[in-house]
């Protein structure tokens, strides 16, 4: 499994698209997408990020897990996890399930962060929404950003503003794909 984490903005499924795309084998899940589920199913955290929910920690690695034995190709994950403890969580539930798991980190400067969410539209249909994704992605740059000095040592940490495509062949060519 590639773990792509890193700061919102910083070019997570851009870099993960690259990959899929230069190496077709390669298979992408969004750990998003059991977030999203499991807000149509449970209340939300008291701080509104799903990524406190236990369930949903377990939930990606159980997903990862089912995917990589259904399917029998690496995944490709751009996921932004910031909380040591999340991120130790998720992937020693996939170490228990025998998956290896490249971590890396796409690091950018704050005010280049700020600059791409300011500039990035994830809800073009819906304004109001689309405020309010961009002002809490916004709010969490501080923290993403701060989260680069409590990785796991094996992350490799990537420069956010070299060009994807330079990126894809430095993450392919340091995984174990």
């Amino acid at each position: 499994m590639i773990w792509i984490n890193g700061a919102f903005g910083a070019g997570k499924t851009t870099l993960a698209q690259q990959l899929t795309t230069d190496d077709p084998r390669l298979l992408m899940f969004d750990a998003e997408l059991p977030g999203f589920m499991l807000r149509e199913i449970v209340p939300p955290p008291a701080s509104g990020d799903f990524q406190d929910l236990r369930v949903w920690r377990r939930s990606v690695a159980d997903t990862a897990t089912a995917l990589l034995e259904e399917y029998g190709r690496t995944l490709v994950v751009p996921m932004t996890v910031v909380v040591p403890s999340y991120l130790d969580e998720i992937f020693g539930r996939l170490r228990a399930h025998d998956v290896l798991v490249d971590h890396f980190f796409i690091d950018v400067p704050t005010d280049v962060l700020r600059t791409r969410i300011a500039a990035q539209s994830v809800w073009p249909n819906d304004p109001d929404r689309d405020a309010q994704v961009r002002a809490w992605r916004l709010e969490q740059v501080a923290r993403c950003a701060a989260a680069v000095s409590m990785l796991p040592a094996d992350t490799v940490v990537l420069d956010g503003q070299l060009p994807v495509a330079q990126l894809a062949s430095e993450v392919l060519a340091r995984s174990a794909t």
